[in-house]
């Protein structure tokens, strides 16, 4: 049920400094705040989640990597959350520097979900309780910016919108490639006409590392690593130094959890959730999904039985793949690791191609002869000025509008990503009712849809 200790907006109209009037409050159940005006109007911000998405120098002294420090931009970080202390303490230190102030300091979430002063969640932890914060934040009355992917489960996705739904949260998930011009333009370019009827669509997500055996090891003893699993299951704390990658080392936690299936999809939620999301939108597939999944090629570095890799000291999660997806109008979607990394969209009349770097193909270089209509890219912006994605999430929270990256598009994306780390598990093509959300005819697939949490670390609903 909705909890009735939710907070209610500090002024019921304000004008933020964003530029946006604001009337009054939107559609749903809880009232929220809107202010970014004056001191006592801004939103407060909380944080959970302080690893490297949210700001590098918890790691090292560089910080050009992490969306956190977007957010002071719009409203106070009032508090931050970890379950580990020495990443807790650091960014502390961080918000300090950023707003002169020192933030309040946890290790349990659900402070922060309790206390009615607080606006907006930021939520950065690992996938595995993306949904858990997420959905609690929206029953306390927060809005909230969810890192990608928004989930570990379909049935997550499915819970989230619902939730979304009945709560008139603004969610914003951080595929901030939804926000990024060239991407915006390729959308319009596609909705123009400009390459005729969509036939197929390639998503170059990149291939997975490997992993040597790991080791058990006893957790630091700053490290919470019983609350950091959360709803998955009870596993041992394996850590390794060596490896090369930014923390130097394996484990199942800190930056590399992405690489096991307990907490995260592997690549193909990764970069699959930037990616697919893309695909889908400029095929306009946002409200719906494909109806069979073929796992052309697939490798895992362990072996898998009944959908389950048979060890658990050694990354798990597909490493190198080329999987299909069809739609009912025979629009094909594959997923691959063995290009380069982008969207290349192919259609009756021509193809482009888009990533984080450019957008090519014919149709793009005539742009300079024929021009795309006037207020055509802020069409496919929700008829709103381009902005950055965290711009775009306060400009929703002031109006009560929809942000660009909404959970119910999202959801549609993943769970096609989902859908393509199932037949990967199970290692056959598997039919998928887009309608109903279900599997067709293959329990065990069916039964990957969702995961049951682990004690204590349920749902509150």
């Amino acid at each position: 049920m909705i909890r009735n200790g939710a907070h209610v907006s500090r002024r019921s109209a304000i004008k933020a400094s964003l530029g946006m009037a604001v009337a009054s409050l939107g559609p749903g159940a809880i009232p929220r705040a809107l202010g970014f005006e004056s001191a006592n109007a801004r939103p407060r911000i909380a944080v959970i989640g302080c690893g490297i998405r949210w700001d590098k120098r918890v790691f090292v002294a560089d910080g050009r990597y992490g969306v956190g420090k977007q957010f002071p931009r719009f409203g106070d970080i009032v508090s931050v959350c970890d379950v580990d202390a020495n990443r807790l303490a650091r960014a502390k230190d961080i918000v300090k520097g950023w707003l002169g102030k020192v933030p309040g300091g946890t290790g349990d979430y659900r402070k922060i979900i309790d206390d009615p002063k607080i606006d907006v969640v930021h939520i950065s932890t690992p996938d595995h309780w993306h949904a858990k914060v997420a959905i609690e934040a929206m029953l306390a009355g927060k809005d909230v910016y969810c890192e990608k992917p928004m989930t570990l489960t379909i049935e997550e996705g499915r819970l989230i919108c619902d939730v979304c739904k009945k709560t008139g949260a603004v969610f914003q998930v951080g595929t901030q490639q939804r926000s990024g011009p060239q991407f915006i333009k390729a959308i319009a370019m596609i909705r123009d006409g400009r390459i005729g009827k969509v036939q197929r669509v390639q998503c170059g997500i990149g291939g997975a590392p490997t992993s040597p055996e790991i080791p058990v090891a006893k957790p630091p003893p700053y490290f919470d690593w019983d609350r950091w699993l959360g709803p998955s299951p009870r596993a041992e704390f394996h850590f390794k130094t060596g490896a090369p990658n930014i923390i130097k080392s394996w484990s199942r936690t800190h930056y590399e959890f992405r690489w096991w299936y307990d907490y995260s999809g592997g690549k193909l939620t990764d970069w699959g959730a930037h990616h697919v999301d893309i695909a889908t939108w400029g095929m306009g597939k946002t409200a719906t999904g494909p109806v069979a999944i073929d796992p052309v090629m697939v490798e895992h570095p362990v072996e898998f039985r009944d959908g389950y890799p048979t060890v658990n000291n050694r990354y798990n999660t597909a490493t190198r793949f080329n999987i299909k997806a069809v739609y009912d109008d025979g629009v094909e979607l594959t997923i691959r690791h063995d290009t380069d990394n982008g969207i290349l969209f192919e259609g009756s009349k021509g193809r482009i191609f888009v990533n984080r770097g450019k957008l090519v193909g014919k149709s793009v270089e005539e742009l300079a002869s024929n021009p795309l209509p006037d207020g055509a890219l802020e069409k496919v912006y929700k008829n709103r000025e381009l902005t950055d994605h965290v711009a775009n999430f306060f400009e929703a929270v002031a109006a009560r509008k929809e942000p660009i990256s909404d959970v119910f598009s999202h959801h549609r994306a993943l769970t096609t990503c989902h859908l393509a780390g199932i037949a990967a598990r199970v290692g056959r093509m598997i039919q998928w009712d887009p309608k109903n959300e279900r599997v067709v005819g293959d329990e065990l697939a069916q039964s990957l849809v969702a995961r049951e949490k682990r004690q204590r670390f349920e749902i509150e609903m």
